[in-house]
């Protein structure tokens, strides 16, 4: 399913938090991954299913963070989309204008921040995380979450000394890891479809500068209902110009 979306300004998400300096590790992370795989998904997109399989299927490699991001200008068509929510709507069209093009379309999965493809391709999936990993400063950036209480701990490594990797934004994005939904109306009507690790908030918590740094946020800050896990993300560029995943991490929250 193919669309094209004009969009006035992306919403305002979050501020940054405060900066702490010493925090102590009580819950590592997941393995250090090597691709960010975003995938624009709907429920009222009859493609779509094969490609919310497919993420199921990456989920489950500790070497990929694989995300599920529902968009919303599908709901006209019959069915609202009981998850979708219009800043990934509006995430998805700024990586198209970012790229220059005009793909915007679902199931879409964008690698790395940089290369997009049919979701429900992963063959095609694959040889993006693949060719993108080979692009300077590319998920070249450790990364870590701690959990500790009731506070969350994000701490980012200093630059490898890469021009490609010297400054970004880092983000937190509170996800549900299993989510069934019966659609009642429109293209998949009468299915069940289980979607995995959605992203229902994301929260700036800080700008990173090439150099090591922590940020601590509340888990409640992050936390509501059905909310079982959490991915850390930095990226270069900005909200409104998002480029490449310079480095992120996965951590279950229960």
């Amino acid at each position: 399913m193919t669309a094209m979306m004009a969009h006035g300004s992306i919403p305002r998400w979050s501020g940054a938090l405060g900066v702490c300096a010493i925090m102590a590790v009580v819950r590592p992370a997941y393995a250090e991954p090597r691709a960010v795989v975003e995938l624009f998904t709907s429920q009222g997109c009859s493609s779509c299913p094969p490609a919310d399989t497919i993420i199921g299927e990456l989920a489950k490699d500790p070497n990929v963070i694989a995300l599920s991001l529902p968009i919303d200008y599908w709901d006209y068509l019959g069915w609202k989309d009981t998850l979708a929510d219009s800043r990934f709507s509006a995430r998805q069209k700024a990586y198209s204008r970012m790229r220059g093009d005009r793909d915007v379309y679902t199931p879409q999965v964008v690698v790395n921040g940089s290369t997009h493809v049919i979701g429900s391709d992963r063959a095609r999936i694959e040889g993006a995380i693949s060719e993108t990993q080979k692009a300077d400063g590319v998920m070249s950036v450790p990364v870590t979450m701690t959990l500790s209480g009731k506070q969350l701990t994000v701490s980012v490594a200093a630059s490898n000394g890469s021009a490609a990797a010297a400054h970004g934004e880092v983000w937190i994005c509170s996800v549900t890891k299993a989510v069934p939904i019966t659609i009642g109306r429109g293209e998949n009507r009468g299915r069940e479809i289980t979607y995995h690790n959605v992203v229902r908030s994301l929260l700036k918590v800080g700008d990173w500068n090439g150099i090591s740094g922590s940020w601590t946020v509340p888990i409640e800050n992050i936390s509501r209902e059905g909310v079982d896990a959490a991915v850390v993300f930095v990226q270069d560029g900005s909200r409104d110009r998002p480029g490449p995943m310079l480095g992120a991490a996965f951590t279950p929250l229960r």
